[in-house]
This record gives structure tokens, sequence and C-alpha cells, in this order.
């Protein structure tokens, strides 16, 4: 197999960006972004939208491609991230992968697995008793039909519990198929026409809050509140249901200052960062580089993977 997809992870603000477009530069190629904030077009400085100058130093795919008022699921992603890899290796057999969404990494490096076709009835039915018993009545049926899955959650994930929609279709399957929701992971095996060289970004933890603090900073002199108060009128909108505009929305709704609405963010923010550690700690075979490790060390050690630059 002699097509690479360089594959960038790490927590928010630690320079994935900035690393991808050295290496892009390097082996003249294109990079495919795979963070699920950047999608959208509506969302720019919350969602630390690479500047004009760095998205014209490489060329970007998939970032901001699409609207807040547009449904795009992670399986509508790895079929579009998929096809547009199979057009960018008919020019170069080396392309960039980047981003902090760890479930839109695995959807591209590894697929998903199938699942059985569930009748709308069940949705139906699962839809009318979380209107009338709320999150709590999908984390019990969730934890008495898949106890294994539960508890997997509840201990890499936890959020995931507080997610109706996620919480929903592990239901959904459970009772549809009659089968728990776990059983149906790892089965399918998605065959793919690249080998991943995965690199891992890191930093001390008091480093890493450090960057995040000043991040959030920075977006609110770059004009954060005026674009979190735009979307305002939309907030019940899936893609703005994120760190960076929950808080402010709280704000305009006279439940937080201004002052604690930016703490909050820095805050969840830091939480956020520590998920996506955990998640990709688990990545297979990634090689992790200090943040500040100078890109020729890190380029050497793509070039020792067999990667080689075909023009």
């Amino acid at each position: 197999m002699n097509n690479y997809l360089i594959t960038i992870i790490g927590p928010t603000a630690i320079g994935k960006t900035a690393l991808s477009i050295k290496l892009a530069q390097h082996f003249g190629c294109d990079i495919i972004s795979c963070d699920s904030r950047q999608f959208f077009k509506e969302m720019t400085i919350g969602t630390a939208v690479p500047h004009p100058e760095e998205l014209a130093a490489a060329k970007h795919h998939f970032i901001q491609n699409k609207s807040v008022f547009e449904a795009y699921s992670v399986g509508d992603f790895e079929t579009d991230a998929i096809a547009k890899l199979e057009e960018l290796f008919k020019k170069n057999n080396v392309q960039i992968m980047v981003g902090g969404s760890g479930l839109y990494v695995d959807a591209v490096l590894k697929g998903f697995d199938d699942f059985p076709d569930i009748d709308a009835s069940v949705r139906e039915e699962i839809n009318a008793k979380y209107d009338a018993l709320g999150i709590n009545y999908l984390q019990d049926s969730l934890k008495e039909l898949d106890t294994d899955y539960y508890n997997k959650i509840l201990s890499e994930n936890p959020q995931t519990l507080q997610n109706p929609q996620r919480m929903k279709r592990f239901v959904e399957v459970c009772l549809g198929s009659g089968k728990p929701y776990s059983s149906f992971i790892g089965q399918k095996k998605n065959n793919r026409n690249f080998t991943p060289i995965v690199i891992g970004l890191e930093a001390e933890r008091e480093k890493m809050y450090e960057r995040i603090n000043l991040r959030v900073d920075l977006m609110m002199q770059e004009g954060l509140l005026e674009e979190a108060k735009a979307l305002y009128p939309n907030k019940h909108l899936n893609a703005l249901q994120t760190v960076g505009y929950r808080e402010l929305f709280d704000y305009f709704d006279g439940r937080a200052t201004l002052d604690f609405a930016i703490e909050e963010i820095k805050k969840n923010t830091r939480r956020f960062a520590k998920r996506q550690i955990t998640w990709f700690k688990r990545s297979e075979n990634a090689m992790w580089f200090d943040y500040q490790t100078d890109v020729s060390e890190i380029i050497n050690f793509v070039e020792e993977k067999g990667t080689r630059y075909k023009a």
C-alpha cells in the first residue's frame, strides 16, 4: 500500500494547524480537516477556524463547507472524506488529516460498524418516553439493556450519557434488534487504500491550560461576543450546542455575567481538552511529540515510516 495519510491529533490549542501546514508544504499535499466544529460557515472565531493566511498556505478541505442549518453527521463526513482522499491520492501519495474530533478521526481511519435497520415505531416510542421522562430514561434503559457499554461510556466518555441523540440511538438499537448495542461493534471490516501515520501533539497540563486560556482571551478580542450574538436566535440548533457559544448564550439569557461566561468557556474548554486526550491516547500506533518539537524531527519520523513524495 503506497498511500499514506499523516494524521495529526491532540487537544485543542496545542498547535495542530500550524504543524499540518508545515507538513503540507513539505510534502506538497492537501489538508483534510476533521474538526466537526469547523464545518460550519457561520462559526469562525469560536471554532478557531484557521486564519485566511493559514488557509492560503496550504489547500484545506471541509472547513466552513456547511451551514448550521444543514444536518451533517459523522457518517456523512466519512463518506465525503474518503471520496476526497481517493481523488487526492491520484495526485500525491501523501495527504494530511488534522483535527480534534476523535470520532471523526476514527470514522476516516477505521470506518463505522454496521448496525441493523430499526423500525420507525421504536424510534417514535423512545422519543415519546424521552419527552416525558428526560435523559434519565435513556440512561437507565442503556444501563439495563447493555450494561457493559454503559460502563464503558461512564469510564471513558461520561459526557456522552448527557447527549440525548446518541443515547437514543444506543437504546434504539438495543430495543429494535433485541441485542446489546456493543454486540455490533467491531463486526465490520472497513478497508482503506492508505496507511495511516498518526502523530500526536501534547504538552504539560499547566502549559496546555495556559494556551487554552490565552486562546479564549484572543477569541474575545477578535469578536467572539458579536459572533455569538448573531447566532443567538438559532441557539437551539445542534451545531451550536458547543463550548464557546453555550456560555455566551447564557449571558444573553441573563443567567450569567459576561466575566463569568468567559471563565466558563475557559473551564469547559479545559475539560474538553482532557476528554480529547483520553480519547486520543487510545489511538493505536500513534507517535506522540511535545508541541514544541522541531518540525524536521517529525518529518524524519514520517519519512522513516516509508513515506516518499510522489511528484
